[in-house]
């Protein structure tokens, strides 16, 4: 590889076999590894790993509790304004599939030595702003070297101890919702510039307004995750397992980025597609197009919020919000279907 002498030359993707939650480690591993650290918590411990969701929560008070998450990748744009600002709304998200208000942020950087310290000034300034925008501030972090480069943050939260959301407590007969998109991983594998840069603004997109129209409903969601590194069948299938419930989604309902249909028709695909695929055996069953099947599995970063509400607060999030109903929730053994 030939060394980068600019900020203005640099590839970011270059410099990295795998990047954004594509990069997530298969879910089949990562929760038999959850479950030999899940251990008898404190009280205080909210939500933690027995079952694990999208951020751990612990009560501070009878009015406060925190909320605490991490995540980091490798670049999966070229720019490192776009990284560092899709590191940090990534990031950001788990906080508000949680309920919680984000309050501080510290970044996780690991960088070549070799690599224009502008670049590098650009991610975390990008982040920084993102992280301003979500209602937080950086604070603090910490670098090392690395051949690639990866960066996150680990963003700390604040909401009611009643009013946290988890995974858990879709009922049948709620509706589907979802705020973003689906189709990352495919359109920045196969898509035209004009629809990467289209997937680019989505990824960047905070879930903040998505969250705040939810805690805004005349009753709280039933469950609620964000869509990331295990597509959207991985994270319904969470949701189905922790609430004992089908989660029923339609496939023609399904929104996704420009391009992204045409693309996983023309065969485009990630590794996690695979990782994700082999996950959910047993558990998801599809009569799907193979396109639209693909947009499912397809790993997200930065994706948006799943929540499952009642008809009249879907109806209500679909004209004020932009969310898209995609499915129902039904009565039976847990699992996915898409159809």
């Amino acid at each position: 590889m030939a060394e980068t002498t600019g900020a203005a030359e640099l590839r970011l993707t270059e410099w990295t076999s795998c990047g954004g939650c594509a990069a997530k480690w298969g879910a089949a591993p990562l929760s038999a590894l959850v479950r030999q650290l899940a251990d008898r918590a404190d009280p205080s411990l909210l939500v933690g790993l027995a079952p694990f969701d999208d951020a751990a929560v612990w009560r501070v008070s009878d009015e406060v509790a925190l909320v605490s998450t991490t995540d980091f990748f490798p670049p999966l744009v070229d720019d490192p304004g776009d990284f560092g600002a899709i590191a940090a709304a990534n990031a950001c998200s788990d906080v508000f599939a949680m309920g919680g208000r984000v309050v501080l942020a510290l970044n996780i950087s690991a960088f070549p030595e070799r690599m224009p310290a502008a670049a590098i000034g650009e991610i975390l300034a990008a982040a920084a702003a993102v992280v301003a925008d979500a209602g937080g501030q950086v604070a603090g972090g910490h670098t090392i070297r690395s051949e690639e480069p990866i960066f996150g943050l680990a963003v700390q939260g604040v909401v009611h101890p009643r009013r946290v959301w988890t995974k858990a407590g879709a009922r049948p007969g709620d509706e589907l919702v979802l705020s973003k998109p689906l189709g990352t991983g495919i359109v920045l594998a196969g898509g035209t510039p004009a629809e990467c840069r289209a997937a680019v603004a989505g990824m960047r997109a905070l879930n903040r307004g998505a969250a705040e129209a939810l805690a805004g409903l005349p009753s709280a969601p039933h469950a609620v995750t964000d869509v990331t590194g295990f597509g959207l069948l991985g994270h319904a299938w969470e949701m189905a397992e922790r609430s004992g419930v089908v989660l029923a989604l339609s496939a023609a309902a399904l929104p996704s980025y420009p391009g992204a249909e045409a693309a996983a028709r023309n065969g485009t695909r990630t590794g996690g597609d695979a990782r994700n695929r082999s996950h959910l055996e047993g558990r998801a069953r599809s009569s799907a197009p193979a396109a639209l099947e693909a947009l499912a599995y397809d790993p997200q970063t930065s994706g948006g919020l799943l929540a499952a509400v009642s008809p009249t607060d879907a109806r209500r999030l679909e004209s004020e919000a932009g969310f898209v109903t995609i499915g129902e929730v039904v009565a039976g053994t847990a699992g996915v279907s898409l159809s």
